[in-house]
């Protein structure tokens, strides 16, 4: 069996590129960068990017992105290379060639290098509000693209929008009683082998704390008493900040399932967490690029 990597942020959660704020404010700066051949250009369709590699993804220049595309500026690479998105809408067909193909996010998120994978969740959570929020939310008017693709104005309330996030929690529960015990839960809409951690939206006026045990006990019936930060990272599904918490169990037992969002609830060994993460076994986990992922492998690896 081989043991997961030590605890360290998740995947998506490090930050390789200089998003160089105050560049955005240079008046016709995106213009300006569509037209110089060394800017490199990350293209997304839907939630797809073209990989060079499996573990890699594949920038172009701006003259190779098609027409059409909403663009926002990325930031700066560690060598001073522009770096721009260009965001379609999910298309029924590739855009361009790719070397090894269109990857989502979710699924190639935990190869990609520190700098790949920062670009591709930056350029997926801009993009996709770039594609979804032309028009002003409060009096539909088509809004006008300021700060290199970071802002809309309204030209008709002069209302200023920015890119939403929306704070969400993920949980992995662990035993009072059992430290070799973890509690995941099945949703409803998943085959029935797979489990991850428990997870809902912050509430309006809801704390995180408050947010993890609200969730858990919707969800798996658990009433937690502590609460341990984990770490975070974006999930522009649609456009989430998953914030990671450990929460420990006041009673076992409790544990059942809401029958609604969650079919199943299980309390697994500290073994078979092992062999799911080393794929074995019938138990399917999440993706090494979800920070549940990272949860989940952070807890067996303690005592692995």
């Amino acid at each position: 069996m081989t043991a997961p990597e030590s605890t360290s942020p998740p995947p998506l959660a490090l930050s390789a590129l200089d998003r160089s704020g105050e560049e955005r404010l240079v008046p016709g700066l995106l213009d300006d960068l569509r037209t110089d051949a060394a800017t490199r250009v990350l293209v997304i369709a839907g939630d797809l990017a073209p990989l060079s590699a499996p573990d890699a993804l594949r920038w172009v220049a701006p003259s190779d992105v098609p027409a059409g595309a909403e663009w926002g500026f990325l930031g700066r690479g560690p060598d001073g290379t522009a770096l721009l998105a260009a965001a379609f809408a999910a298309q029924d067909e590739e855009l361009f060639p790719a070397p090894s193909g269109w990857g989502a996010l979710r699924a190639v998120g935990g190869l990609l290098s520190a700098g790949d994978g920062s670009a591709f969740v930056e350029a997926l959570s801009l993009g996709r509000w770039l594609v979804d929020a032309p028009y002003c939310p409060a009096c539909g008017t088509r809004t006008v693209l300021g700060d290199a693709g970071w802002s809309r104005r309204c030209p008709s309330c002069s209302r200023q929008h920015f890119p939403r996030t929306d704070p969400a929690v993920i949980v992995a529960i662990t035993s009072a009683d059992d430290p070799d015990a973890l509690l995941l839960g099945s949703n409803a809409l998943w085959a029935a082998q797979r489990f991850s951690c428990f997870a809902g939206f912050v509430e309006a006026g809801e704390s995180l704390e408050a947010a993890v045990r609200r969730e858990v006990f919707e969800e798996s019936g658990i009433t937690v008493g502590a609460v341990t930060y984990h770490g975070s990272q974006a999930w522009p599904y649609p456009r989430s900040l998953m914030v990671g918490f450990l929460a420990e169990a006041r009673e076992d037992s409790a544990a059942r399932a809401d029958g609604d969002e969650i079919a199943a609830v299980r309390w697994f060994r500290r073994a078979e967490i092992g062999r799911a993460l080393a794929g074995e076994g019938d138990i399917v986990l999440p993706g090494r690029a979800s920070i549940a992922h990272r949860l989940i492998s952070d807890w067996y690896a303690e005592r692995a």
